[in-house]
């Protein structure tokens, strides 16, 4: 009735736009409420289909969710810094649940590494020799795969496909298949981080750089620069703020990647991760994880105060 009495003073084309508008709204209503059907309907399907996958006990067993994070639980609080920096346990009855200082690192005779601090420190060199290299070699790509750069279909083209070959599979399972071929260590999840990191900041890259301003490569190219001086002066200064940001959020991407690829035998924590849940080492899971935690707290801090310096404390305040 509303609409109808102030449709009533609008005049012909008013009225036109009043309706057209209202044709819209609704339409989008109704795709609203139909996606919301699609997705509830999915959600029962995968549900469904995730309790007859358990034999009917997926229902049964939903609410012992939590039941883990209880089972995590050391006897004494004190056992998860015990297990950190491998001191002894008053617990100690000889067995692999309590032998923390068995796995020290002896720098000297009286001054050592404990184990999970080492493992950590490898798996972060993995994560930063792996990012190092596809940066190195992304950037390298990315101005050949970017169309305002690259006018050539057939070499942009290739070199498009190739990043998408590169990043097409997940980092574990490009890690089993060096694992076969090199054997177990970190060589080869630094090979399989590496190659994915390829293809994912390739892509990343090119699209910064044909969003990039053309006006300096323009200037540059009127004055008889060559391809590589109007990348390097009129492309790179203007990219370099976005790809650092890009280099340093993949950092934080490799960390994780490095540990789950240590669980399947690529170096680093995550297979003692994964050995300390499976075996029931209450204190020395959370011991793993809290250094984890604290690991990716700090790169990420690291990554904040690098892209600050970089970029200038005024790109981060406020216009007025």
């Amino acid at each position: 009735m509303a609409t109808s009495v102030s449709t009533r003073h609008l005049s012909e084309n008013g009225a036109l736009i009043e309706r057209h508008w209202q044709e819209l709204n609704n339409r989008r209503r109704l795709y609203t409420w139909l996606g919301l059907a699609f997705l509830a309907l999915t959600l029962f399907s995968s549900l469904w289909f995730a309790n007859e996958s358990n034999a009917g006990k997926f229902f049964d067993r939903l609410p012992h969710f939590f039941d883990f994070v209880g089972h995590l639980m050391p006897r004494d609080p004190i056992e998860i810094v015990r297990a950190l920096f491998d001191l002894p346990s008053p617990y100690d009855d000889g067995s692999f649940k309590y032998n923390y200082p068995d796995g020290r690192l002896y720098v000297t005779e009286s001054f050592y590494i404990p184990e999970y601090v080492h493992k950590m420190l490898e798996t972060v060199n993995i994560a930063i020799f792996s990012t190092i290299i596809g940066v190195f070699f992304g950037f390298i790509l990315c101005f050949l795969a970017a169309k305002n750069l690259m006018p050539n279909p057939w070499i942009r083209g290739i070199v498009r496909r190739l990043m998408e070959i590169l990043r097409a599979f997940p980092e574990v399972v490009i890690a089993g298949f060096f694992l076969a071929i090199l054997s177990l260590g970190p060589i080869p999840a630094i090979a399989a981080v590496s190659i994915h990191t390829i293809g994912a900041l390739g892509k990343l890259f090119f699209e910064v750089v044909e969003n990039a301003d053309m006006k300096p490569e323009e200037g540059l190219r009127a004055v008889g620069a060559n391809w590589i001086e109007r990348v390097w002066f009129g492309m790179v200064p203007q990219v370099l703020p976005n790809l650092t940001s890009y280099f340093l959020l993949r950092l934080e991407i490799n960390v994780r990647a490095s540990t789950i690829i240590g669980a399947v035998g690529g170096g680093g924590i995550g297979e003692l991760l994964r050995l300390s849940i499976g075996q029931g080492h209450e204190a020395k899971t959370l011991a793993i994880v809290l250094l984890l935690f604290a690991t990716i707290f700090a790169v990420d801090q690291f990554s904040a105060w690098l892209r600050r310096r970089l970029v200038g404390d005024q790109a981060f305040q406020l216009a007025q």
